[in-house]
C-alpha cells in the first residue's frame, strides 16, 4: 500500500520537475498539489471536516516561501490539529537561511530538506523520501484514515 502525499508548492516549474522526475523514477505514490498555504489549509480540511476527521496522507512536503501563507505558518495551523499532530512534514525549500531552519524544527517538522537544483538529484531524493518517509517509516494508526491504517498495519 501506498501512501498519499500532499505537495505544498507555489512555483509552477518546481511542480513540474517534481512530477517528472516522479515520473521517471516509476514513482507510484498518489500526489495532490496545493499551490499555496490557503490551498494547502482548504485541502487538510476537507478531510477535517469528513465524518471520520482523519487525512489521507501520509506525508506532507511543504515549501517555505510562498503567497498568502507561509510554510511555517502552515505547519503552525496544522501541529494544532489533533488530527494532523503526527502527519509527518518535510519541510522541502530552496532556503538555508539557519532563521528558517529552526523556526521549521521549533514549530513540529519532521525533517528539512534543500530542493536539488538538477533532476538527478532530485529523483535522488524522491527514492530517499519513498524509502524512508513512505514505505519505512511507521505513524501512529489515528493518522490514518481507517482504509489506509488497515492496509498498512496488516497483521
Amino acid at each position: 500500500m501506498h501512501r498519499s502525499i500532499l505537495l505544498v508548492e507555489d512555483n509552477e516549474d518546481d511542480v513540474f520537475f517534481f512530477k517528472a522526475a516522479a515520473k521517471k523514477m516509476g514513482w507510484s505514490q498518489r500526489m495532490t498539489v496545493a499551490s499555496h498555504g490557503r490551498e494547502a489549509l482548504e485541502v487538510l480540511q476537507r478531510y477535517l471536516g469528513g465524518e471520520n476527521r482523519t487525512n489521507p496522507f501520509g506525508l506532507v512536503l511543504l515549501d517555505i516561501k510562498m503567497p498568502f501563507m507561509s510554510g511555517l505558518e502552515v505547519l503552525e495551523w496544522m501541529r494544532a490539529q489533533p488530527a494532523l499532530r503526527f502527519l509527518p512534514v518535510v519541510m522541502l525549500t530552496s532556503s538555508e537561511q539557519e532563521a528558517d531552519i529552526e523556526a521549521a524544527y521549533r514549530l513540529g517538522a519532521a525533517s528539512f530538506l534543500v530542493k536539488p537544483s538538477n533532476p538527478d538529484a532530485l529523483c535522488e531524493l524522491l527514492r530517499t523520501i519513498d524509502a524512508y518517509w513512505l514505505r519505512s517509516n511507521r505513524l501512529p494508526v489515528e493518522t490514518l484514515d481507517r482504509e489506509t491504517a488497515s492496509a498498512l498495519y496488516k497483521s
